[in-house]
């Protein structure tokens, strides 16, 4: 059987409805896996369903409230049966000087980006643990790696997703469960559109990176599918940048951006 194949397999995404999360629904799908999507814009999942060809599941769903992540992985168990992957995706975004930051942003970006994905997984890891295998897949940022301005609260956010990965890695190994991250660059998706508008912001990007262009959602969908699939099977623990190169080679974001 080819071992990128996820034929049989099912999967959680969250933030699907768009950008990144979208490309991973279709990339896992296109795999052979089915897939539950989970976001608040119900029509948008419902568009992203509607490419897919392997009888997704649509969830509406705001995994800020402290109570939804455990409901959305029992809704994602009932209708899919046992979820063998789980893509924590799903996040909250700011850039602002640190003198702007107030408790409200803060607990905003935490709820999102750390707090949903740890109940998440922590509803999930039962009944991977009684199967003796599953994947979790966490989306990080170049941010976490380097230091970008004007990010800190995001920064640590995911900063902080990266030590959960490598520390449940080392929990949950033994029972067959592997757990990676991925840190994008600057991705070409709606979140970056009004940087872009800034004068010479996106030469300034295509400079800086040794590969020359933005990532694309797709870029970063292949290698979540990888690690995803038994290609992958002795990865764990990781934090994997797609990038182009810009976190190992410069100071990332370090012009107008």
């Amino acid at each position: 059987m080819d071992s990128h194949s996820l034929a049989g397999r099912t999967a959680i995404v969250t933030g699907a409805s768009r950008g990144i999360g979208a490309a991973i629904a279709r990339a896992l799908d296109d795999a052979g896996a089915r897939v539950a999507l989970v976001a608040r814009d119900l029509d948008a999942l419902d568009g992203v369903a509607g490419r897919l060809a392997n009888d997704p599941v649509v969830l509406a769903a705001d995994l800020a409230d402290p109570g939804v992540p455990a409901r959305v992985v029992a809704e994602a168990s009932d209708r899919l049966g046992g979820i063998g992957v789980l893509v924590n995706n799903a996040a909250a975004a700011a850039r602002a000087p640190t003198e702007e930051l107030d408790a409200a942003l803060v607990d905003r970006l935490y709820a999102v980006n750390v707090r949903a994905p740890l109940l998440l997984i922590a509803a999930l890891v039962p009944s991977m643990v009684e199967r003796g295998r599953g994947v979790i897949i966490s989306i990080s940022s170049g941010s976490a790696v380097v230091g970008t301005p004007r990010r800190a609260a995001y920064a640590a956010t995911k900063g902080a997703i990266d030590a959960a990965t490598r520390s449940l890695a080392i929990e949950l190994g033994p029972h067959g469960i592997r757990v990676n991250s991925v840190a994008p660059g600057v991705v070409d998706t709606d979140m970056w559109a009004r940087n872009k508008a800034v004068p010479g912001v996106i030469e300034q990007i295509e400079a800086l990176t040794p590969l020359r262009r933005w990532a694309t959602p797709e870029d970063i969908a292949d290698v979540v599918t990888f690690l995803a699939s038994d290609a992958a099977r002795f990865v764990t623990g990781e934090t994997v940048c797609v990038d182009g190169g810009l976190a190992r080679t410069t100071e990332l974001y370090g012009g107008p951006v």
